[in-house]
């Protein structure tokens, strides 16, 4: 909407200042409505109510703690330079994302990694494959990529990529050896900090192992999600959701853990929303559908504790 022209300079703030309040009543109303619906949808269609804590992931610049207070638990990006200190009173707790499986050259710790533990780059995200076996590689991810958070207030971390040595492991062997290198980091972390909360981003192998350590196990594209490489939504096949469905009934069954679907829609597209949510809370799943980038206030059941 264009400015009226000759309108004085406190009448343009004042509109300004309007529409920011009427689009943050929109958005607050757009979760609290994809949220009631949901939980109908919900209470009429599945046998479990989602158990575990709100989760919200957002790691644009200046993440609007206000909006975000309806959740439990806010991830967020680290070099967004979010201080968690002076919100520590807000609802939420704060959470930094980590990257376990893999190193963008934009990370602060990159120049300081050996060439060696760099395997492959992932095309998609223009990030490096880190080799997990590497024997050094554990300390070095406590030190330089935990300490630094934990020192900034942070007391949770989203562990991501955990995956991603499929990417080059290809025989039962080098993905044993693999996994035993994500255990050694997983183990590294609560081994130096025994309060920190840990989501882990799949890892379904790992978790025999370390699911005494997860706070919640997450994974992203049960129903919709993101293709980074083509830049576009996706609906997800359905082999592809029923694997997740019956890794989510392992976590929640075997391990008793809070499992949280990480779906992906056009912001501007409500009814994906609206549906998407509905449908993983009917699976008994905590969802949470954003944009492909996690840059705006996504939408899930808020409120829990």
């Amino acid at each position: 909407m264009k400015e009226e022209p000759g309108l004085p300079e406190h009448d343009h703030d004042r509109c300004s200042t309007l529409r920011a309040l009427l689009r943050r009543v929109s958005r607050l109303a757009r979760m609290a409505a994809f949220s009631a619906l949901a939980s109908v949808a919900h209470a009429q269609g599945a046998a479990d109510a989602p158990v575990g804590p709100s989760v919200a992931l957002y790691y644009g610049a200046n993440p609007p703690v206000e909006e975000l207070s309806a959740f439990d638990v806010v991830v967020v990006d680290p070099d967004a330079h979010f201080n968690p200190r002076a919100h520590a009173k807000a609802h939420p707790a704060w959470f930094a994302y980590v990257s376990v499986g893999e190193v963008n050259p934009h990370r602060a710790y990159y120049s300081a990694m050996p060439s060696a533990w760099l395997l492959t780059v992932n095309e998609a995200w223009a990030s490096h494959v880190v080799d997990q076996t590497a024997a050094d590689w554990p300390a070095f991810f406590v030190d330089k990529v935990i300490a630094p958070l934990w020192k900034k207030g942070f007391r949770g971390f989203f562990l991501d990529t955990l995956d991603s040595y499929h990417l080059v492991a290809k025989t039962a062997a080098t993905r044993a050896a693999q996994e035993a290198g994500l255990v050694r980091v997983i183990r590294a972390i609560k081994t130096r900090y025994p309060r920190a909360k840990l989501i882990f981003n799949r890892g379904f192998e790992v978790l025999p192992q370390v699911h005494d350590l997860a706070y919640v196990v997450a994974f992203e594209s049960l129903y919709r999600g993101w293709d980074a490489g083509k830049q576009r939504y996706t609906e997800v096949p359905q082999a592809d959701r029923d694997w997740l469905l019956a890794q989510a009934a392992t976590v929640r069954g075997q391990y008793r853990l809070p499992v949280l679907a990480i779906d992906y829609c056009s912001p501007a597209d409500d009814a994906c929303a609206t549906e998407t949510t509905a449908r993983i809370a009917q699976a008994g799943i905590m969802p949470y559908v954003t944009d492909g980038g996690l840059a705006t206030v996504g939408v899930g059941l808020t409120g829990r504790q």
